[in-house]
């Protein structure tokens, strides 16, 4: 009985994969197939208002919703299966700044749809051009082939949350740097006469090209002010949503003052200080380390190339030396 190498099983696996992806695509199909009909069922019956579609902008609206629909319906995989798993995820996309209902199942369809495709490189692509039937299994994780074969894994399972960890960074970091100066406007806006609910308003209309992420933070709250939830629970709900410490600080004076009565300018006029003061220490931290972090470019990429420039012609020298038996 002959022995069934890999070379065998891999038509296989790739006629798998293929048979996987077309019945993807005729399952999407089928979705929208279905939402035709139904549009079709709701004509022929009469019309109520629970039956009024909202007017929609365009075909791009319609096309980013089937996107966001197929992607949620990608999501079920790899739902968390307690509710605190959920509840932490939420937050992680808050601080991204991503704070729709339909976040957290668009991310996981994201990030189910990248380990899929990243397992069809490896058996389509990888497999094929690396595999050595002398070797066996281990010529895949070998040489470039193992290389390869991380990189794709990689990218596949802990790429999307990178990109996430990525965006939430360089968001806290936005919020970080342009709070003290939204304080100083606000510290000015209450000492004028204004109240809290009108400075925040007022910070929001004039820093909104300088700061516009913390300005939609604020904006948010201003809005849920106005919409009449207790003042506490919305700078609460403020300081958790960025996951910023210097506004989680802050947020705990303003809910202190607003508790006890004491002077809100006050208060505020004390934390851009303290902010502005911890901003210029991480400067001249980011300063005192730019010394360290230089050493490795330059180990690697100049020095290199100045042993080339200053030691290349007396290499050449001696050279020429040895070659004429040590004269000229």
């Amino acid at each position: 009985m002959p022995e069934i190498g890999f070379e065998m099983v891999l038509p296989a696996l790739a006629l798998l994969a293929v048979v996987f992806f077309v019945f993807f695509l005729l399952s999407l199909v089928s979705n929208r197939n279905t939402r035709a009909e139904d549009r079709l069922a709701r004509l022929n019956r009469p019309v109520s208002l629970m039956d009024i579609e909202p007017p929609s902008s365009g075909g791009l609206d319609n096309r980013m919703k089937d996107i966001i629909e197929r992607f949620s319906g990608l999501a079920k995989p790899m739902q968390p299966k307690t509710e605190l798993e959920q509840s932490e995820l939420r937050l992680r996309l808050q601080h991204a700044g991503f704070r729709s209902d339909k976040a957290m199942s668009i991310y996981l369809g994201i990030k189910f749809a990248t380990i899929l495709l990243s397992l069809i490189v490896v058996v389509t692509v990888i497999v094929p051009i690396y595999w050595d039937s002398k070797v066996g299994v281990f010529s895949l994780f070998t040489g470039l082939g193992g290389i390869f074969l991380g990189v794709s894994l990689a990218v596949g399972f802990w790429g999307p949350d990178l990109v996430l960890w990525l965006i939430t960074r360089s968001r806290k970091e936005q919020i970080f740097l342009t709070l003290p100066d939204v304080l100083d406007l606000m510290v000015v806006c209450v000492e004028s006469g204004l109240g809290l609910d009108q400075a925040l308003r007022k910070v929001c209309e004039e820093m909104k090209e300088a700061a516009p992420i913390i300005c939609e933070e604020i904006g948010i709250a201003n809005f849920q002010l106005q919409m009449g939830r207790p003042k506490r629970d919305v700078l609460h709900d403020l300081g958790a949503r960025t996951g910023v410490d210097d506004m989680k600080s802050l947020v705990a004076i303003l809910i202190q003052a607003d508790r006890f009565g004491t002077s809100v300018a006050q208060a505020l006029r004390v934390q851009s200080d303290a902010m502005r003061t911890r901003r210029k220490q991480l400067a001249e931290e980011r300063a005192a380390k730019c010394a360290v972090k230089l050493i490795f470019p330059l180990v690697i990429f100049i020095f290199p190339a100045i042993f080339v420039v200053l030691g290349g012609p007396a290499y050449i020298q001696l050279k020429k030396s040895a070659a004429f038996g040590g004269t000229e």
